[in-house]
């Protein structure tokens, strides 16, 4: 966690992806078709406390959220469903703060949250890669 305050101070944006370094920033697979995922994540990030949802865009995959710290820093997140097979989706998030220097790896915290929040609601579905 100190590495991660460290590296907050330069940089005040974080991401998943499938060749992220930090295990925590894997991507999250899920074993439902790309819609039927969509559904599950907009309504899943519609009902958690803090974030607003900005807009969504079904064709894309893309959810846009924002979300205010207590610093009053405005974050922008982006929660992307992708279709990875006809059975399987993937999920994958940008978490950026607004305004200059780091974010003190709360954009980290933020997507671990955000994942702990998805797996809990998708735990029946959930899968370990494509």
């Amino acid at each position: 966690m100190l590495k991660r305050t460290l590296i907050g101070l330069l940089r005040s944006h974080e991401m998943t992806g499938d060749k992220a370094k930090d295990p925590l920033l894997k991507s999250h697979y899920y074993k439902l078709s790309k819609d039927r995922a969509w559904e599950e994540v907009v309504s899943t990030l519609k009902k958690i406390p803090g974030y607003k949802v900005l807009h969504e865009v079904q064709t894309v995959g893309e959810i846009v959220l924002e979300k205010r710290t207590m610093t009053g820093r405005t974050m922008d997140i982006t929660v992307s469903v992708i279709s990875v097979n006809p059975v399987t989706s993937a999920v994958d998030i940008y978490s950026a703060s607004r305004g200059s220097l780091g974010d003190l790896g709360s954009n980290y915290r933020v997507i671990l949250d955000l994942y702990r929040t998805l797996d809990k609601k998708l735990a029946t579905y959930k899968t370990s890669g494509a």
